[in-house]
This record gives structure tokens, sequence and C-alpha cells, in this order.
């Protein structure tokens, strides 16, 4: 990995997601290589000639300046960055700037692929309104190694998630992004019912460089739905989505899960 450390101004900034009125992104670059990251355009601003994934950039800040209207607000944790990337445990820069929000006002989400967020459960209590999230596709390590090489093993992620609850911690289970008939959303919400307060659902969605990355990787490793994915990929071809998304509400409403989708960017609540 590259690593730099550099110095930047704000740690916390206005959102543009839908459903966050600020974010804080304390790293630039992540450690966990997946392979489908939007992320990757922040390499257009940063002069990174490494592969997304291969650097990371510490930003360093003088004072952790909070806006003044943020009462009330929520705010993410992160956006374009997973904040307990494996250089969380040195350097603590999300811990930095969450020792600075706990005496406020205000709402805090965090979504994670890693493990490292266990170090925080103490620092959590001491929040009014904080939620955590793990993201998790599927249950097979497999696929996980292929498609997420560097972040924690699914077994890890379940047994995070199962000990926020059992601390109290508000928790949810992020089922991002969603990969068409290869995510088994019942088997998931199945095996982490018991100790999830809520779930998320996000499609996968493929632009730039990382389309076809991802494709030849359903090609060579899963060709049995490799036609599937040029329907949807290549043909545009929408239904997939729509039918999967009325199927999950409807399962969610039947099961009584607590649910949010973010198929289109939309947040709906059960």
């Amino acid at each position: 990995m590259e690593v730099k450390n550099i110095k930047s101004k704000e740690a916390i900034t206005k959102s543009k997601l839908p459903s966050a009125d600020y974010v804080v992104n304390a790293y630039t670059g992540c450690t966990h290589k997946c392979i489908y990251c939007y992320a990757e355009f922040m390499k257009r601003f940063t002069n990174h000639n490494e592969d997304w994934g291969e650097f990371i950039d510490v930003k360093n800040f003088d004072k952790i300046k909070i806006p003044k209207d943020v009462e009330n607000k929520y705010i993410f944790i992160s956006s374009v960055t997973d904040p307990y990337n494996h250089y969380e445990i040195k350097y603590e820069k999300t811990k930095q700037i969450l020792e600075e929000l706990k005496y406020l006002n205000c709402n805090v989400g965090i979504l994670t692929k890693s493990k490292n967020v266990l170090r925080d459960i103490e620092l959590f209590k001491q929040f009014k309104n904080i939620e955590v999230g793990i993201s998790l596709n599927s249950l097979d390590d497999e696929f996980r190694k292929l498609t997420e090489p560097r972040a924690s093993s699914i077994t890890e992620r379940i047994d995070t998630l199962r000990k926020l609850n059992i601390n109290n911690v508000e928790n949810y289970l992020f089922m991002s992004p969603i990969f068409p008939y290869l995510t088994d959303y019942k088997k998931i919400i199945e095996e982490t019912k018991d100790f999830v307060d809520y779930y998320c659902f996000e499609n996968l969605n493929l632009r730039a460089g990382y389309k076809f990355r991802v494709l030849e990787l359903i090609r060579q490793k899963y060709n049995s739905v490799y036609k599937d994915y040029v329907d949807i990929y290549i043909n545009n071809n929408k239904s997939y989505w729509d039918n999967l998304e009325k199927e999950i509400i409807n399962y969610c409403k039947k099961s009584n899960v607590d649910y949010r989708m973010y198929f289109h960017h939309e947040s709906i609540r059960k």
C-alpha cells in the first residue's frame, strides 16, 4: 500500500446523498480493494497512479470544525472510503472525529466492511443516537475473496453484527451491492435476523472501468449467469431490478423485517 499523510481543511462536509445531511471521510482511498467500488472515481482528484485499493491518504485536520446547523442532522461515516480500513487502527482518524461528535445532539451513521469497528463499542455507547452498519452481500467467503479480497471475512462481519447487538448498539445490515442471481437475500436475512435491527438493500451498479472488470469476473467464475449480466448491464434490461425490488419488499413485509430500499437511491421504510 502507498500511504501518505495529507492536510485537510474539513472533516465534516455537506452531503449529496439523499439520506444524509453531512458526510465524514477521514481517508482517501481504501484497503479493501473491492472490484466494484464506485469510489475509484476519486482518483481523478488525487493524482494517484496506483490502482484503486493500492493507496490510502490519511487526512490530518488542524481542528475538527463542527457545522453550526448540525443539531438533529444525520452525519454519515463514510461515503467514499471505509472508516475502519486497516490503517484506522494505527491512525485513529475516524475515532478522532467521533470523539468530537459524541457531545452533539445529532444522528450518526457508520457503514463498514471491517471487524475493526468493534474497537469503538465503548465510544458508541456514549452517543445519544448512533447506528453501525455492516455491508454484506453473500454468505460465501470464496465469493467475498474474489470481489472484496482485503475486507473482513463473512464470519467476522456476522460476528461483528452479533457483538454490536449484544452491546445494545443499534445495527443494520447493508446488503450491497446485490449481485444478480448470486446474492441470496433470503438466506442472509435468515442467518442474521436474530441480531440485526434493520436491513438496507442496494443493487449492483456498474459503470466506468470497473463495469467490464466485474463482467469479466462473472464470465470466468460464474459463467452460467454471464448471459443474464450481459442482458442487465449491456442491453440495459431493468426488469430484473424492478421485479427483485418488489420481491424483496413483499418478503420483508410478510416476514416483519424492517427495511430500506436503495435501488433508486431513495429511502423506503416498512
